[in-house]
């Protein structure tokens, strides 16, 4: 490929013997269609960007099972930058007042937690009003405690499925935010790790998109029947009842449920598919909790700090992760993370461009060694320098993280014809991925292939670049295509 350089880190091919043909947008266009702890700040999104994300808010996007029942219609979307999301989508006459709505979007949108299934941001535009959360692949409660198709859900993930609950319960009370509008299993939803968390979508209050509760009043605390209004002691008794989902895989009126209760017939109250695979004690500390919740009085009840207080000592299996008990392959929900991927590879994979910087700048430059080509002692004295003060101009501002600046001082280097670097594609690469430019940052990365058709890092580059441009299938083939091209370096 080239004379190895002597004593020299940074080396370059002449770029007159390439021929870079890089795809016009135009082409990529037409390529292909197919498809945490750090939450993104709350946004507030404009409406052409999240009808694109929802593919023009069709109907094959609508999520059945999001934390919402009919008719509050909730929206699978893609971003631009690769997230998922989940976008609640509200007419003008449940929101009338366009400040009440984005006062309660952003109050909620502060309340990060990885419990929640968090509020990212919101949309109000002439009749529309759109709340924008955090996509959680893996279903919801109700789906995987009453509707399981392989195996039924395990005690130790019911246990934990509570006791996330209640941490929920308990981060939002604490920062003035204890009432939730109709808690029920449709509003636990799992994340890409399996872990339950709380749909943000119940703790806006004041809109009129229906009332708080559902019409099946046998659920319905005594104390709205009498008002109409929660408190939050309605809420505990929600939780109630969904501890009495969790014990015995049904959906059991809190009127039929005390009665057996109070007539110790608890073998009526538990999961039959479950028998042998939990003590009576714990069985019985869960009723136990459950009627607590249930007292009519809503003074009796307990608040959250207390029930996250008798939840956490009952906790089984605390080391396995979710998706291990709930039977559930973290390859079968996102399979760009089924391969075995490197560091760089797996934050290519994620999108995770924060991490993708750190080790751009942790390799540095020393992938671009042995490729060199044999310039005369006249073109290096003559034209050498000015080319070299650009890229380490943009190495300052790539360091930095001045992207823009970087961009800049990268092109001078690379429309100056005299040097070639991969390297330094791959970091205008980065840097395009960093500024929204996601077509450039694709070229780029096809253009570091051509210089170093064997570099692995062009291959996880070109990856991310497609992954933002929505061509999923074609990304988790290069993102082989550059984990069998490291193996290979290794070996060597």
């Amino acid at each position: 490929m080239g004379v190895r350089c002597s004593k020299l880190t940074f080396c370059w091919w002449s770029n007159s013997h390439h021929n870079f043909n890089v795809p016009h947008s135009s082409d990529l266009e037409n390529g292909g269609k197919d498809e945490g702890e750090s939450v993104p700040s709350f946004t507030e999104f404009k409406l052409e960007e999240l009808r694109s994300a929802a593919s023009g808010f069709t109907s094959d996007n609508i999520v059945s099972e999001h934390g919402e029942k009919a008719p509050n219609v909730v929206y699978r979307g893609k971003l631009d930058d690769g997230r998922f999301i989940a976008i609640k989508r509200f007419h003008r006459s449940a929101w009338p007042d366009t400040r009440q709505f984005l006062e309660e979007a952003r109050a909620v949108g502060q309340l990060r937690s990885e419990k929640l299934a968090n509020l990212i941001g919101c949309c109000c535009e002439g009749d529309e009003r759109l709340l924008v959360a955090e996509f959680m692949p893996n279903d919801t409660l109700s789906k995987h405690l009453f509707h399981w198709e392989t195996q039924p859900l395990k005690w130790a993930m019911r246990l934990r499925v509570a006791l996330h609950l209640a941490q929920a319960m308990e981060h939002c009370s604490s920062r003035g935010r204890s009432l939730y509008h109709d808690l029920n299993a449709y509003r636990i939803l799992f994340d890409q790790d399996c872990n339950p968390r709380l749909s943000c979508f119940g703790l806006m209050k004041n809109s009129r998109d229906g009332k708080s509760y559902s019409t099946n009043l046998a659920f319905t605390p005594p104390e709205y029947m009498r008002t109409g209004r929660i408190s939050p002691e309605s809420v505990i008794y929600s939780f109630g009842t969904l501890l009495l989902d969790l014990l015995s895989g049904k959906h059991i009126p809190p009127s039929h449920a005390l009665d057996l209760i109070r007539g110790k017939n608890f073998q009526m109250l538990t999961d039959s598919n479950l028998e042998g695979h939990f003590s009576n004690d714990d069985g019985t500390e869960l009723v136990r909790l459950a009627s607590r919740c249930l007292q009519y009085e809503a003074r009796e009840r307990p608040n959250a700090r207390s029930l996250v207080s008798a939840l956490a000592p009952l906790q089984k299996e605390t080391q396995v992760p979710s998706h291990v008990l709930m039977g559930i392959s973290l390859g079968s929900t996102s399979p760009k993370d089924s391969l075995s991927l490197t560091p760089l590879g797996d934050a290519c994979s994620r999108l995770d461009l924060t991490a993708m910087h750190e080790i751009l700048e942790d390799i540095g430059y020393k992938d671009d060694e042995g490729i060199a080509n044999e310039l005369s002692f006249q073109v290096w004295t003559s034209q050498i320098q000015e080319t070299l003060n650009c890229k380490k101009r943009g190495d300052t501002a790539f360091r930095a993280k001045d992207f823009s600046t970087a961009i800049k001082c990268y092109t001078q280097f690379t429309d100056d014809g005299t040097m070639v670097s991969p390297t330094v594609f791959g970091r205008r690469s980065l840097c395009y991925l960093m500024s929204d430019m996601h077509q450039e940052a694709l070229a780029d990365a096809m253009q570091a292939q051509v210089v170093s058709p064997e570099w692995p890092t062009s291959f996880y580059l070109q990856a991310a670049a497609l992954f933002s441009l929505g061509m999923d299938n074609d990304a988790k083939e290069t993102l082989k295509d550059g984990t069998s091209l490291e193996a290979k370096w290794k070996k060597h």
